[in-house]
């Protein structure tokens, strides 16, 4: 840009008035060509007097500007044109100047003219920038300021229920799933186990109207872990480790088809837990076998669409696929904490010489199907009730995942408004039942007994639960909704008369 030269167009005024002098100084220019003839005039005319109130040629002349004086005039102007269009133009190449006109209350010191034509040019375009710079709208002092902005949102963390009225505070829940035992050869006159028939209901409350509520150990341990009812493949202990299909869900929230492994939208207790920023693990016997084939030694299981190969325990070690229910859900395996949480068994004696608070929430212990309970039993109830864990609020709970469904003797019974389950053939008619027990329909009556320092010693209950009744007495001791069957209104958990102690 040059120096002094004007960007864009003059101001209206500021060209009338340039205008209006530029035609005065032609005018001037124009009077030498007229002097002769009027000074002739002016001669003949000047010894005459003037009439009275006529003023003289020579004080009208002399109200005239001289042609220096309105070329000095004219330069004047100009000059002031120039200072004006260049910090004109400044402004209105500027995207906050109209704000400026509008706004500002400063308008009238700015239009102080005389003051910035006296500076130097440069200087003068580049005054108005103190005032743009700090223009009513800027950002920086908009009254805002004077609030808080809103902080990051905290990371969302379940609101859990209050357990119900009689529910003691337990943190931690201990569960030993047997296999396939009744409840007459577990507790009753048949157990062969003095320590498990005699010995553990002395220490403890035996609940013995307690029913599986389906045939098949796998189908019985997935139903406690997520209310879902069996489908064909889990009532055989999935051969075939495959998915649930077509896998729709009902409005009873019960996943719909055949197969073994559940989608990942299915609820589960130990998602539950998770999202309740509580710790759940699983100890399977004989897991960490799989080293020496080469195969995972946590949260083991086949490829899926195949046939699995530890149906039955191996020469190896004892571990057998259906007897981990936790490798059933897509929403476990397919997440990290299944290497974390589904693990041997030798890990317990571990985690029991943890501090309560380092210990889950949930312990689910199976021992393998070679393994004889008495041995195992005693050696690992010892160590649970001297852990810390279960000083803080231990619950231990010892049951089968179903009567035998063979032999002489099957049980298929089932109570407790044991459903009609969708995914299974019809179930053959008969009677109605006269009380909570059905004959067909169950996995047959299984007994548990209670281990906790909210139970009494040596007493017994005779009162109906299953498997859902179980599920639902965890979920609302750590204030979880119901999953699956274990909604129905009609199923109750475990109350005030089975933690009786002090009663």
């Amino acid at each position: 840009m040059k120096c002094g030269a004007r960007q864009g167009r003059l101001p209206q005024a500021v060209a009338a008035q340039l205008a209006s002098l530029l035609r005065r100084s032609r005018d001037e220019e124009d009077a030498p060509k007229q002097g002769a003839a009027e000074a002739a005039t002016a001669e003949s005319e000047s010894e005459k007097e003037p009439d009275e109130g006529e003023e003289k040629p020579e004080r009208a002349r002399a109200q005239l500007p001289s042609p220096r004086a309105a070329a000095f005039a004219v330069l004047g102007m100009l000059g002031l044109g120039v200072l004006l269009g260049s910090a004109t133009d400044q402004f209105a190449q500027s995207a906050g100047f109209p704000t400026i006109l509008l706004e500002s209350t400063e308008a009238p010191e700015e239009e102080a003219a005389p003051e910035v034509a006296s500076e130097p040019e440069t200087e003068a375009a580049a005054a108005p920038a103190p005032v743009t710079a700090a223009p009513s709208t800027a950002p920086a002092e908009v009254p805002v300021v004077e609030e808080p902005l809103p902080s990051a949102p905290e990371p969302e963390v379940p609101i859990l229920e209050e357990p119900p009225a009689g529910l003691p505070e337990v943190k931690h829940v201990f569960v030993i799933m047997l296999g396939e035992n009744g409840f007459e050869e577990t507790f009753g006159k048949a157990s062969k186990s003095k320590f498990l028939g005699k010995e553990l209901p002395a220490q403890g409350e035996l609940l013995t109207n307690y029913y599986a509520v389906t045939q098949g150990e796998l189908a019985n341990q997935v139903a406690l872990l997520s209310g879902q009812g069996p489908t064909p493949e889990t009532a055989a202990n999935c051969p075939n480790y495959g998915d649930v299909s077509p896998g729709t869900e009902s409005l009873e929230g019960q996943v719909e088809g055949n197969g073994c492994v559940y989608p990942a939208t299915t609820k589960t207790l130990p998602g539950q837990l998770v999202e309740a920023k509580l710790k759940w693990r699983a100890y399977v016997e004989g897991i960490e076998d799989g080293a020496a084939e080469g195969k995972p030694v946590t949260c083991r299981h086949p490829i899926l669409g195949t046939p699995d190969p530890d149906q039955v325990p191996a020469p190896e070690g004892p571990y057998v696929t259906w007897r981990n229910p936790f490798v059933y859900f897509h929403s476990i395996v397919d997440s990290p904490e299944c290497a974390e949480a589904d693990v041997g068994l030798p890990q317990l004696s571990t985690d029991l010489k943890l501090k309560a608070e380092k210990f889950p929430a949930l312990a689910y212990i199976s021992p393998g199907s070679l393994t004889p309970p008495e041995a195992f039993l005693k050696t690992v109830v010892p160590e649970i009730k001297e852990s810390l864990a279960y000083k803080d609020g231990g619950m231990l709970v010892i049951t089968s995942a179903e009567a035998r469904q063979g032999g002489e003797k099957p049980d298929a019974s089932g109570c407790c408004n044991n459903p009609v389950y969708p995914n299974l053939p019809a179930p053959p008619s008969e009677a109605p039942a006269t009380g909570p027990v059905r004959e067909t329909g169950g996995g047959g009556r299984v007994g548990l007994l209670l281990l906790s320092p909210f139970v009494e010693p040596g007493t017994t209950s005779e009162t109906y639960f299953n498997h859902y009744s179980l599920l639902v007495t965890i979920e609302e001791m750590f204030g979880l909704e119901r999953l699956g069957y274990g909604a129905e209104p009609a199923l109750t958990g475990f109350d005030e008369s089975i933690f009786n102690a002090g009663s």
